[in-house]
């Protein structure tokens, strides 16, 4: 029987999925994802995407049985935090990073005990200047919330992983590097959603991680 490989996240691991499809992984990393392991292992694996955009750590957490843990994964990885920084800056209806890590280990236990011997990879935030993260006109510094926001819960999701003993993949100082090769528009169109090589960039990152938990 295949392995299943459980994806959570908001809209860069979305990436335009088909709700309807039970099997379908949309068109960013979590599908690159897909196509590697699913060449190298023909029938190894089941991919199954739940990302949805717009989620918080809090909507994540809220659909933890129906779409966590009645889903019985044999892996899974969560990718959160961009939108609870971005929907406070913008909509006043973010997540304080105090409240972030305490629902996040909230998360991580209750997955943890209703699915034994799952293997998790979790993987921190990041952001890029674009027009979401430094337009001016709305919200004056902008561009400085961003990133101190993001690197707190950065930081959180570090520090959860070094508690539960999970792989991290830390995508700042990976596009950040990247950035010295290319501008940032060439790896992410607004500073938050991934282009395609962004995408390429949490996919190879991911694959690492995997391997090490196989």
């Amino acid at each position: 029987m295949a392995k299943r490989i459980l994806f959570q996240g908001d809209s860069i691991t979305d990436c335009g999925r088909n709700y309807h499809d039970f099997f379908d992984v949309g068109n960013g990393y979590v599908d690159l994802i897909k196509a590697t392991l699913g060449l190298d292992h023909p029938g190894e694996y089941e991919f199954i995407n739940r990302g949805i955009n717009g989620n918080r750590i809090v909507d994540l957490y809220a659909r933890i049985k129906a779409d966590f843990i009645n889903l019985k994964p044999d892996y899974a990885s969560i990718f959160i935090g961009g939108n609870d920084t971005w929907h406070e800056i913008s909509y006043q209806n973010g997540v304080a990073t105090e409240k972030f890590e305490k629902i996040y280990t909230m998360l991580i236990d209750e997955v943890q005990a209703a699915c034994p011997g799952i293997k998790l990879i979790i993987i921190a935030p990041y952001v890029l200047e674009g027009p979401a993260t430094c337009n001016t006109e709305d919200v004056p510094d902008k561009w400085e919330r961003f990133q101190k926001d993001i690197a707190e819960k950065a930081a959180v999701t570090k520090k959860i992983a070094e508690k539960y003993g999970l792989p991290l993949i830390e995508l700042q100082p990976a596009f950040d590097e990247a950035c010295t090769k290319a501008p940032a528009e060439y790896w992410s169109g607004d500073g938050v959603h991934p282009t395609a090589c962004g995408h390429e960039i949490i996919k190879r990152l991911w694959i690492q991680a995997f391997e090490k938990i196989q």
